[in-house]
């Protein structure tokens, strides 16, 4: 269902509420709420620019529900776009407090960093942070979208790996570790263009939008593998051909 730019403003200021108080997207509770892709991205871009006026920044996007794993866990199919902001950006080995977020979940996956020529300057893994919840009866892109592609962070590795370029065109195997158990495996990209699929569409995605990709910001590009929850206690790890490259843990719960 279509809004009015007063209803988005309005829905936008409940959705940073909600996001805020480590609650995300309550408004999707109601069955009798809904709206379009459309209507979600300019709220999307709302809470964005309102962040924004708050003193955050962005610094970059990601692109999500793409490959095999996220599509059959969401039972939906994309590309969607979230944006990443500058406050949520961790380095890795960074330990984790469960309750700064709703039902926390870890993607590994790889992201782009755009260079001065607007091309492809370096690839490197990182571990996506979600808030994994829906509340509508059932899944769909719009609530997707609107809770920004239901990302809350990013977690980098050490910055060796975030100048190399290498792997924009080696292929190599990614995978998510939890507490020294593999739980998921697969390729690099989740897409069979590779990273220049992936970046190809958010750019042509972008021209509906009225924005660009800055040199220096970083694209998330999807992941070939799934959302895993975590619990207190947890220690995360992401590897590229079983080498771990990004790591993080969750702190656990004092009783």
């Amino acid at each position: 269902m279509k809004k009015t730019m007063l209803e988005i403003q309005a829905l936008a200021k409940r959705q940073l509420q909600d996001y805020r108080g480590f609650n995300p997207g309550t408004c999707f509770a109601d069955p009798e709420f809904s709206i379009d892709t459309e209507t979600a991205y300019h709220l999307q871009d709302t809470v964005t620019q309102l962040r924004v006026e708050d003193g955050e920044g962005v610094t970059g996007y990601k692109i999500g529900c793409t490959g095999p794993g996220t599509t059959a866990q969401f039972g939906m199919d994309g590309p969607i776009r979230g944006t990443l902001f500058r406050e949520e950006v961790l380095q890795t080995g960074s330990s984790l407090n469960p309750n700064k977020f709703c039902r926390l979940a870890v993607e590994g996956e790889m992201a782009i960093r755009i260079g001065s020529d607007g091309e492809m300057e370096a690839a490197f893994p990182v571990i996506e942070l979600h808030n994994l919840v829906f509340r509508a009866e059932k899944k769909t892109l719009s609530e997707l979208i609107a809770n920004n592609g239901i990302n809350a962070g990013v977690i980098l590795p050490e910055i060796e790996w975030q100048q190399s370029k290498a792997f924009v065109t080696e292929n190599a195997s990614l995978a998510v570790n939890i507490n020294g158990t593999e739980l998921g495996v697969g390729d690099l990209w989740p897409k069979p263009g590779g990273p220049a699929e992936s970046l190809n569409w958010l750019r042509q995605h972008f021209k509906d939008f009225k924005l660009r990709l800055l040199p220096g910001q970083i694209v998330l590009a999807g992941t070939s593998l799934g959302l895993y929850p975590v619990q207190s206690g947890d220690q995360v790890s992401v590897c590229l051909n079983g080498q771990p490259a990004v790591c993080c843990s969750i702190e656990p719960l004092s009783e």
